[in-house]
């Protein structure tokens, strides 16, 4: 159990208020600024040809980084990002890679200035996650001081995921860890380079913890490398354009970042959404949920996250501070921000956080922080995403940024031990990132992209099977894109894929490591009533026939092919796998987006033909009958009224039935609800049948609510939740007791509380929006 440590409240770094900040820094630092005037007289070309040279400046410290970089998580999968903030550290510019990283960046600059002398000529190295910089101690980062006649003028840094840096777990993950010293050492800033000249002593204490010391001496080195380029291509813009000026752009990019998001939030109406998510298991052995909760208000221009009410800190599920905000950007970015430069020091001025100490998503030091980025900061992500999306859809202007929750969380899996290919016997580590290629949301007028990736690396890949087994002693028998994983909705949700994979090129049983959510309890939600996508699964097949089958020609395709015995593992669990052993994964897709009966037939018929959805599905999720090649349009119609029926047998007691509205007086709040403003008020009703569902002064919703068994949401549920969990897991959906449409699915434990009746997460806290 973590305990408190004294001493450790000095690693702790949070946003400051940039008007007082430098009273708090020593007056022997003196730092580059510039005025208001000098910012607003900007003239409107220069201002756009060096934002623009100063994002080619961070492209190119990428690319730089991209071919330094012999680890495959850079080059392949492009986790990793860079930034250019001011003087103060703040975040200029940032790049389309590892969203979330945005979040931390700068809090360990931060640090820097208050805690450590800086001089011309340095850089720092930084994987502690409470003071910043990353989200867990994997994420390393290195930055440095930019000076212009003899004042601060910039940082500049550079920071990727590493795929080992000590501790008891492979990969620096252990999952039955209690505390941070278990996993790898966290180091706060320490001076990595000086005088321009890279610490050998300090690179050799950094790479001495690792496994794989030649990659994170490489890495190391990269790093270096690209803010050896920043600082070169900056010094560059500032010798052409002159120091003032530069600067001038730099604060104007942030503060038009923060106007434009404020500019659209102020599109969107006022009030408070509520959305509550779950990690299922916190560590080895354990069997229960952890919720995180997440009541967002947006009044004017600017949004408060309150995560109050957030279970305690518990096993390896925990982020930092900079976790919980890195899953904001995760939110932000994407949403807020698609069309406009992703100036992150000004976006973040359009928030604020509330959150407890020692929970979940604001873990107090010493908790394990290994799963942060991938567990509760990407699901505090998830939980901003669903109640931004929930607010812009009562917009016309906004409504291309809604879009259900993508696959949910990175289904981590770590394989290592000795490659014995040609007689060595070298040690590998391989982080799997096949499950780069996960399904994204639905949206109101769109299917979630297949495959698409993961939504916090906008230029994520997925790693070529060639190139895997040629770095390690693997082979993979399939990775294909599976049916059934995305969320059924009007808008389906993109599909996911799976991988099975052998040991190939040695004979000693290598150690596999599992870490994914999302298997008992969904971390993927539909909106309007669409579904989530589908759960995750890891199986290892022990004592398989595949040599066998390889001796007589044949190649297995499908599990059942294997033979042998096949376990379904742990959301935690460290194991191992042999020579005859096959470790599969299914990862997770995105959620739909409406009700799956409104679909058109037509395009579940598309979907069948494409592979995305089975005969099964397609009768059971949608209400659509196939028969042959076509569309039995009969059968369909009368499936689709029995699943209705169906709905509302189940439901039992049914709301008293209230007044029709006038549809054609109607205004839009989704895909399901519509509001009509008469002389009594504004009332909510179905956007379908018109009935009336409650209006602005109640408390909820009158929807009927039906808790099924996990099943009862198909194929969507890959294995039974009680594989891992103890509490009751159901399928719950809420429907409108007129036509019974759905407006809310989804895959909850039994305790889960009904936002969905919560109208004040429905509508506007005051006023009328249209």
């Amino acid at each position: 159990m973590a305990m408190y440590i004294p001493g450790s409240e000095a690693f702790v770094s949070r946003p400051i208020d940039p008007e007082t900040f430098p009273s708090e820094l020593p007056e022997s630092l003196e730092l580059h600024t510039v005025d208001d005037a000098q910012i607003d007289g900007l003239d409107p070309l220069t201002y756009e040809v060096i934002r623009h040279r100063l994002w080619s400046v961070t492209d190119e410290m990428g690319e730089t980084l991209k071919r330094m970089s012999g680890s495959p998580i850079v080059t392949d999968a492009n986790d990793f990002d860079f930034a250019i903030g001011d003087e103060l550290g703040q975040e200029v510019q940032v790049g389309l890679y590892n969203t979330m990283l945005a979040g931390a960046v700068d809090l360990a600059i931060y640090w820097t200035l208050k805690n450590l002398e800086v001089k011309e000529g340095d850089m720092f190295l930084c994987n502690d996650p409470w003071v910043g910089g990353g989200l867990h101690q994997n994420d390393v980062i290195v930055f440095q001081p930019i000076f212009v006649d003899g004042k601060l003028f910039a940082w500049t840094s550079a920071v990727c995921h590493e795929p080992d840096l000590g501790g008891v777990g492979l990969g620096s993950f252990s999952p039955a860890a209690e505390d941070i010293f278990s996993e790898s050492v966290p180091t706060p800033p320490i001076r990595v380079v000086r005088d321009f000249e890279l610490q050998e002593d300090v690179a050799n204490v950094w790479v001495r913890r690792s496994r794989v010391p030649l990659l994170v001496g490489l890495d190391l080195r990269a790093k270096v490398g690209a803010n050896t380029i920043g600082r070169n291509r900056m010094q560059a813009v500032v010798d052409q354009y002159g120091a003032d000026t530069v600067k001038a752009v730099m604060k104007r990019m942030m503060n038009d970042a923060e106007s434009r998001v404020r500019d659209k939030l102020r599109k969107a109406p006022d009030g408070t959404w509520s959305a509550t998510g779950y990690q299922d298991q916190s560590h080895e052995g354990d069997r229960g949920v952890h919720k995180i909760t997440l009541k967002m208000t947006k009044t004017d221009g600017h949004l408060t996250f309150d995560f109050t009410g957030t279970d305690p800190q518990a096993g390896v599920i925990n982020c930092t501070y900079a976790g919980m905000r890195g899953g904001a950007m995760l939110a932000m970015l994407p949403i807020l921000a698609k069309d406009i430069p992703w100036s992150a020091g000004g976006i973040m001025r359009c928030f604020d956080i509330i959150s407890e100490e020692g929970t979940l998503n604001n873990a107090t030091f010493p908790a394990a922080v290994g799963r942060g980025p991938i567990g509760p900061a990407w699901l505090t992500g998830s939980l901003i995403g669903e109640c931004l999306s929930q607010m812009l859809d009562r917009t016309v202007e906004l409504g291309d940024s809604v879009q259900a929750s993508s696959c949910g969380t990175h289904d981590t899996a770590v394989l290592a031990g000795l490659d014995e290919r040609g007689g060595a016997q070298n040690p590998f580590i391989n982080i799997v990132m096949d499950v780069m290629a996960a399904g994204y949301g639905a949206r109101p007028n769109n299917d979630g992209m297949d495959t698409g990736g993961l939504n916090c690396i906008p230029m994520g890949r997925i790693p070529d099977i060639e190139m895997t087994e040629y770095l390690y002693p693997l082979m993979t028998l399939w990775r294909r894109e599976e049916p059934d994983t995305g969320g059924p909705g009007r808008h389906r949700g993109g599909v996911s894929g799976s991988s099975a994979m052998i040991p190939y090129g040695t004979a000693t049983p290598m150690g596999l490591v599992i870490a994914s959510s999302g298997k008992g309890v969904a971390q993927n939600n539909g909106l309007s009533g669409g579904y989530p996508g589908n759960t995750a699964l890891s199986v290892v097949a022990r004592n398989t026939s595949v040599n066998a089958d390889f001796a007589a020609g044949r190649i297995p395709s499908r599990l059942d092919d294997l033979g042998g015995d096949s376990e379904i593992r742990a959301c935690y669990e460290s194991s191992y796998l042999g020579p005859n052993d096959v470790f599969y994964m299914n990862w997770q897709g995105g959620g739909g987006y409406g009700d799956p009966l409104l679909r058109p037939p037509s395009e579940v018929l598309a979907d069948f033909h494409a592979g995305k959805v089975t005969v099964e599905a397609a009768a059971g999720q949608y209400g659509v009958v196939i028969a042959g090649d076509t569309v039995d349009e009969g059968a369909t119609s009368s499936t689709r009224e029995k699943i209705r029926k169906a709905r509302h047998a189940a439901a039992g007691d049914v709301p008293e039935t209230g007044p029709t509205l006038d549809l054609a007086k109607a205004s839009r709040l989704d895909d399901n609800l519509v509001e009509v403003i008469g002389a009594d008020g504004a009332a909510v009703g179905c956007a379908h049948c018109g009935r009336r569902l409650g209006d602005r002064n109640d408390e909820t919703l009158a929807l009927a609510r039906i808790d099924q068994p996990a099943a009862a949401a198909g194929p969507q549920v890959t294995a039974a939740p009680d594989n891992y969990l103890d509490e009751e897991v159901v399928f719950r959906q809420m429907f409108c007791p007129g036509c019974w449409t759905a407006v809310y699915s989804g895959l909850v434990p039994a305790s889960h509380p009904d936002h969905a009746l919560d109208i004040g997460r429905l509508l506007p806290a005051s006023g009328a929006h249209r």
